[in-house]
């Protein structure tokens, strides 16, 4: 996992490259190699508040290297990552709640991300596990992310589900000396498990980070 920086829009900007190497997949809702597919690297690009560019998936791929991967853009301050391993499992967590939202909000309710408020507002969360994930293990994963997030936010104070921008990436070897490939993803499996602990406490440390951002350092 390598954090480097480049000077882009006025401002010094993070960049969190995480190479898996080939014979790898991942599940992701992000721009770039969203869905299911081969996966031999993860990038989390900071970008500035206000990102206003109309082409983002351009924007990735100027910045990520070559071959299949996952793409997510955040303005969260990606040099603040947290991380988070629990029984093989790994977690990276970017997180930034500006417009803290519930999933499900009243039709035709104001969208606060519209709001002229220019703090970073994502939480992007990456899981590797090192076992092979069947498709259907996958998609319970990504439930199971989820549900740790929510758990994590709520515990650290924030009043929602997380925000309308966030993005999810679920990465797992093709195939496994080990044995067969794990059928099940959910919270109570084996796997499933050990991402929801390791999910739960990137995040959990990155909304603490985040509440306390404008505290004062020692």
């Amino acid at each position: 996992m390598r954090l480097s920086h480049r000077e882009e829009d006025g401002a010094r900007l993070a960049s969190l490259l995480w190479e898996f190497g080939p014979g790898w997949r991942a599940i992701s809702s992000a721009m770039v190699g969203g869905g299911i597919g081969p996966a031999a690297w993860m990038l989390n690009a900071q970008v500035v508040a206000g990102y206003s560019r109309m082409d983002p998936v351009d924007h990735l791929l100027e910045l990520a290297p070559p071959g299949p991967g996952v793409g997510m853009l955040t303005a969260a301050s990606v040099g603040h990552f947290t991380r988070a391993r629990d029984g093989g499992a790994e977690a990276v967590a970017t997180v930034g709640l500006r417009v803290p939202t519930w999933a499900a909000a009243p039709e035709g309710a104001a969208d606060p991300e519209l709001a002229p408020v220019f703090l970073p507002g994502t939480v992007n969360i990456a899981v590797a596990v090192p076992v092979a994930m069947s498709d259907a293990a996958l998609v319970n994963a990504v439930m199971t992310v989820t549900e740790a997030k929510t758990q994590a936010l709520l515990e650290a104070g924030f009043p929602c589900t997380g925000t309308a921008s966030d993005a999810v990436c679920v990465a797992a070897p093709d195939r496994t000396p080990e044995g067969p490939e794990e059928l099940f993803g959910g919270p109570r499996s084996t796997w499933g498990a050990r991402v929801a602990r390791a999910v739960h406490t990137a995040v959990l440390q990155g909304a603490h980070r985040w509440a306390n951002r404008d505290a004062p350092t020692t």
